[in-house]
C-alpha cells in the first residue's frame, strides 16, 4: 500500500508543481522554462519516493516496467490507478487555485482552459503529435531503463538524469501538443478542461507505444552488450 500511496501523492505534485509553472508563470519562463520545471520536480520526487516505489508517477514508464519483467501485473494496475488519480487530485488542487483568484491574469492558457493541459498547438497534426509522443517517450524511457538497471544502472545518480531527461523531452514536446509523454498527467488536467478529450487517445497510445519500443531497444542493447563483453571473455 504504502508504494501505491507514494504513485499517487508524486503524481500530485507533479501535476500541480509542474503544470502549475506553465498557468503560473508560462509566458515569462516560456517551454525552456516549463521544461526545467517538470524537470526538477522529478529530480526531486525521484528522491523523496524512489526508494518506495520506483518513483514512476508515469503509467507508460509502469507499462515499461513491465514489459521489462521489473514489476507485476498487480503492482502494474496499482500503480496505474494509483497514478491517475493522484493527477485527478493535483489537477483539482491547481483548477481550485486558479478559481480563486478569477482576475488574476495567469499564463499558459491554451484554447478555452489554463490548466496546460495536452491539446494540438497551433499548426500541428495528429500524426505530428503522435509521432513526437512515441518518439520523446522511447527516449525518455530508455533513460529510466538504463539509468535504473539493477546491473548497469548509476545508483543515486540515476534521478539526475531521469529528471534531465523529463525536461529535455518537455522542451521538444511542448510546442507540439504541450508534451505529454505521460497519460496522466494529460488526464488530470483535461478532467477540468472539456476541449483536452479529442487529442487525449494521442497522449495514450503514444507514449505506450514508445514506452514499449523503448523496451526492445534497451533489450537490444544490453543483449548486443553482453553478447560483446561474453566473446570478449
Amino acid at each position: 500500500m504504502k508504494k501505491y500511496l507514494a504513485e499517487l501523492f508524486g503524481t500530485m505534485f507533479l501535476v500541480l508543481l509542474a503544470c502549475g509553472s506553465a498557468v503560473l508563470a508560462g509566458p515569462s519562463i516560456g517551454g525552456l522554462g516549463i521544461g526545467i520545471c517538470f524537470g526538477l520536480v522529478l529530480i526531486c520526487l525521484c528522491y523523496a519516493i524512489g526508494n518506495v516505489s520506483g518513483c514512476h508517477v508515469n503509467p507508460a514508464v509502469s507499462f515499461a516496467m513491465l514489459l521489462s519483467g521489473r514489476m507485476s501485473a498487480k503492482d502494474f494496475c496499482g500503480y496505474v490507478v494509483a497514478q491517475f488519480i493522484g493527477a485527478a487530485i493535483g489537477a483539482g488542487f491547481l483548477y481550485w487555485f486558479v478559481q480563486t483568484a478569477p482576475e488574476f491574469k495567469f499564463g499558459g492558457v491554451t484554447g478555452t482552459n489554463n490548466l496546460a493541459t495536452n491539446v494540438l498547438q497551433p499548426g500541428a497534426t495528429s500524426s505530428m503529435a503522435l509521432l513526437a509522443e512515441v518518439l520523446l517517450t522511447m527516449f525518455f524511457v530508455f533513460i529510466i531503463l538504463g539509468a535504473t538497471d539493477a546491473k548497469k544502472g548509476f545508483g543515486n545518480f540515476a534521478g539526475l538524469a531521469i529528471g534531465i531527461g523529463l525536461g529535455l523531452v518537455n522542451i521538444v514536446g511542448i510546442p507540439v501538443d504541450n508534451c505529454s509523454v505521460n497519460p496522466a498527467r494529460s488526464f488530470g488536467p483535461a478532467l477540468f478542461s472539456p476541449d483536452a478529450w479529442g487529442d487525449f487517445w494521442i497522449m495514450v497510445v503514444g507514449p505506450l507505444v514508445g514506452a514499449a519500443l523503448a523496451v526492445a531497444l534497451y533489450r537490444l542493447a544490453v543483449t548486443c552488450c553482453c553478447d560483446k563483453e561474453c566473446n570478449n571473455n
